[in-house]
């Protein structure tokens, strides 16, 4: 038996109870409970990425068009 498996195992136990846990407080299924987790992780995880592209090019777009002039005493 490896090292990690009762670690595994209790996390296993406990972990799962959580979202059956709060079925039975909102009255809902399980099963619903579960997949609001899910969407909700990979919206998060997508909305944080799109956010930073955004950025990213809203920061470059703001570099193309307020660029530093050179003066004309500099020639």
């Amino acid at each position: 038996m490896k090292k990690s498996t009762p670690v595994r195992l209790f996390f296993e136990r406990n972990g799962f109870a959580v979202c059956t846990r709060m079925a039975d407080v909102l009255g809902m299924k399980v099963k619903s409970v579960r997949l609001f987790f899910i969407y909700a992780s990979f919206t998060t995880l997508i909305g944080g990425f799109l956010l930073y592209l955004i950025l990213a090019f809203w920061i470059k777009l703001k570099d193309m068009i307020y660029t530093k002039r050179s003066s004309v005493f500099d020639l």
